[in-house]
């Protein structure tokens, strides 16, 4: 049985993509934050995941701290946190980054390090 859910259901603003879904009340074992801001500077504090991360920028720039690498990428790129190494990033600017974040899990499991 196939699944449809509504970006009424996942987005936390209709004009913009961002928000997240749980794929495990779905039956998917896979998790996705959508985000986006203008906010230069913007972005997750450092945190870890029992699971590999994917971030897939699709506007902008950012400053990603993945374990002891700083890594500045840009839309287009493709980076992976694997399971359990801290991880955050923060908008480089100028103007809006955007990206998908799949988390390889049904749900989201965060610790928060900072």
């Amino acid at each position: 049985m196939a699944h449809v859910i509504e970006r009424e259901q996942w987005a936390e603003k209709p004009d913009v993509w961002h928000g997240e879904f749980e794929g495990g009340a779905f039956g998917a074992e896979v998790s996705v934050i959508f985000y986006s801001s203008d906010q230069v500077g913007g972005g997750p504090k450092l945190h870890r995941h029992p699971y590999p991360e994917v971030f897939i920028v699709r506007e902008g720039r950012a400053l990603f701290t993945i374990g002891d690498e700083t890594i500045e990428a840009k839309a287009g790129q493709i980076l992976v946190a694997p399971a359990n190494v801290p991880h955050k990033f923060s908008n480089l600017g100028p103007g809006r980054l955007e990206s998908t974040d799949v988390h390889v899990a049904g749900a989201f499991a965060t610790e928060w390090l900072e």
